[in-house]
C-alpha cells in the first residue's frame, strides 16, 4: 500500500491536469489541491512503512480517502469529466468500490 499511496502522490505532483476533470467546479485552487493531496499521500505512504507510525497513518488514511471521495463520485456522474479524462462510466464504478476497499485497507493497517 505504501508504494501505491507514493506513486499515486507522485502523479499528482507532476501531472496535476491528469486530476483536474475530477474536480467538481465549486472547489476552488483546484491545482494547489491537487498538490496537496498529492504531497499528503507520498507522506502517508512513507508513514505506513514505518511501524510507530502505521496506525496514524491508516487512521488519516481513512479520513483522507472518505474526503477525496466526491472527486470520484463527481468523475462517476459527469459525463463531460469521464471524457477529458477518457474513462468510461464502467471504470468510474468500478474505481468506486475500489475506493471503498482502499478505505478498508487503511483501516485494517489502523488496527
Amino acid at each position: 500500500m505504501s508504494v501505491f499511496y507514493i506513486i499515486m502522490g507522485l502523479k499528482h505532483m507532476f501531472n496535476p491536469s491528469f486530476f483536474l476533470p475530477m474536480m467538481p467546479p465549486f472547489i476552488p485552487y483546484k491545482k494547489a489541491i491537487i498538490y496537496i493531496t498529492g504531497f499528503i499521500e507520498i507522506i502517508l505512504g512513507f508513514f505506513l512503512i514505518i511501524e510507530d507510525y502505521r496506525f496514524y497513518a491508516g487512521s488519516a488514511l481513512v479520513i483522507f480517502l472518505i474526503l477525496v471521495f466526491p472527486a470520484n463520485i463527481y468523475l462517476s456522474i459527469n459525463e463531460e469529466a469521464r471524457k477529458k479524462m477518457k474513462v468510461t462510466m464502467q471504470f468510474c464504478v468500478l474505481r468506486l468500490f475500489f475506493q471503498v476497499l482502499l478505505i478498508y485497507l487503511a483501516y485494517w493497517h489502523s488496527y
